[in-house]
């Protein structure tokens, strides 16, 4: 499917609000690279096939869509998937824009394998193991110092874990904030609950209450 261009805004709704996942373009007829990045994104359509769905529409004519979407310049590609943009592309990146949408793709693909669900989803990884870290990076290699200073504390307690690296993976790192209504990460869950962040996690820690909330 190639890419469609939007010239209202309940088109653009429609397709925001649809099941499939949007890449859209912010772009402007006078901008030379909004051409480049529409011709990748065409090339890029060809290969996802209906996996995703491709817009392009004139930043200038939709103000109030680019103002809630802080667009700033153009191009600008964000990705939306059910009616939230989940990621975005500020600029001709055009390696950046092909790797994003290939990773949203092969998620489409693997959850219409599996017939599951991004709430379904969720679900299972959280109840991975007893103890369930949502962070950046792992558990051998934290890629913040939020998640070093979490992984560092719950070391001590020699209790067993599991983690997941939020940053391999855009939908679960946006659908969990939604999901638990904890808009940042590392994540602590016991048995399916979640516990909190760093913060809270200190805050056992100073009242003794750690290792027995840990353990669930």
């Amino acid at each position: 499917m190639p890419v469609v261009n939007v010239s209202a805004a309940e088109e653009y709704q429609k397709y925001i609000d649809a099941d499939k996942t949007t890449v859209a373009l912010f772009a402007a007829d006078w901008a030379e690279q909004c051409g480049q990045v529409k011709d990748a994104l065409e090339e890029l359509a060809k290969i996802t096939g209906e996996k995703l769905q491709f817009i392009s529409l004139n930043a200038e004519q939709f103000p109030e869509i680019s103002m809630k979407h802080q667009i700033e310049a153009v191009p600008t590609v964000i990705f939306f998937a059910k009616g939230s943009a989940v990621d975005r592309v500020d600029g001709v990146d055009i390696a950046a824009i092909s790797a994003k949408s290939k990773k949203l793709a092969e998620s489409a693909s693997s959850a219409a394998a599996t017939g599951q669900t991004l709430e379904e989803r969720l679900k299972a990884l959280i109840n991975t193991a007893p103890l369930m870290i949502f962070m950046k990076g792992d558990r051998n290699g934290p890629r913040c110092g939020f998640s070093k200073q979490l992984i560092g504390i719950v070391n001590e307690t020699n209790l067993p874990y599991e983690t997941f690296d939020i940053l391999g993976d855009e939908e679960v790192r946006q659908g969990l904030k939604t999901y638990s209504d904890w808009p940042t990460y590392p994540q602590v869950y016991v048995k399916g609950e979640l516990i909190g962040g760093l913060d809270i996690i200190k805050e056992l820690l100073a009242n003794n209450e750690l290792e027995s909330t840990l353990k669930g």
